[in-house]
């Protein structure tokens, strides 16, 4: 039986595990986000969870606790003075995973692993990006009754909010884009 015994092996020696994880942490904490297989990023997922909590109380003891773990200073000061303030307020939950589908080589599970706070929620972002393009582009005597209606000011706030959100969900849609892609091709091959 296998009670209490928790963890993924991920088909690797301890010494080997270890030090994988502490890498992706420390490439989730510089960069934000990575694209990973879905085992590996539920592990590193659990370190920098609790990496993210040691930044939050701020003090020596966790920063050299942090320090230990993570090995690299930049990525440290990054996590004590960049991310750990962001998440002041949140009890929990400083990630997410979005499945990105299956990698052609092998078929495995691929994800993207990022910090909450550093990047929108993409549906709520493309829905409103959606309808913002839809009132843009009405017919020519739509477009005089609604600068009759509404001020000038008031279309050049939303053209710059739809900016704004493009600029950040643009990281998102490439990984759904290459997500598609290669669904197509996955059915193509099996068919």
């Amino acid at each position: 039986m296998r009670h209490q015994k928790r963890g993924r092996k991920l088909g690797r020696t301890a010494s080997h595990r270890k030090a994988m994880l502490q890498n992706m942490a420390a490439s989730v904490l510089l960069h934000k986000q990575i694209k990973t297989t879905e085992a590996k990023a539920k592990e590193a997922r659990k370190l920098v969870e609790r990496l993210i909590t040691y930044g939050k109380k701020g003090t020596t003891h966790a920063r050299r606790l942090a320090f230990a773990i993570l090995r690299d200073k930049k990525a440290t000061t990054i996590l004590f003075d960049e991310v750990a303030p962001v998440y002041e307020n949140r009890q929990g939950g400083y990630t997410r995973l979005i499945k990105l589908g299956y990698r052609p080589n092998d078929t495995s599970k691929v994800v993207l692993l990022q910090l909450v706070d550093f990047f929108s929620e993409e549906p709520k972002k493309d829905k409103k990006k959606s309808t913002e393009k839809k009132a843009s582009k009405p017919s020519v005597s739509k477009k005089v009754e609604v600068k009759e209606e509404a001020p000038v000011e008031k279309t050049v706030e939303t053209e710059a909010v739809a900016e704004e959100v493009i600029k950040e969900v643009a990281p998102v849609e490439e990984a759904v884009e290459e997500k598609a892609k290669k669904t197509e091709e996955v059915t193509k091959d099996k068919k």
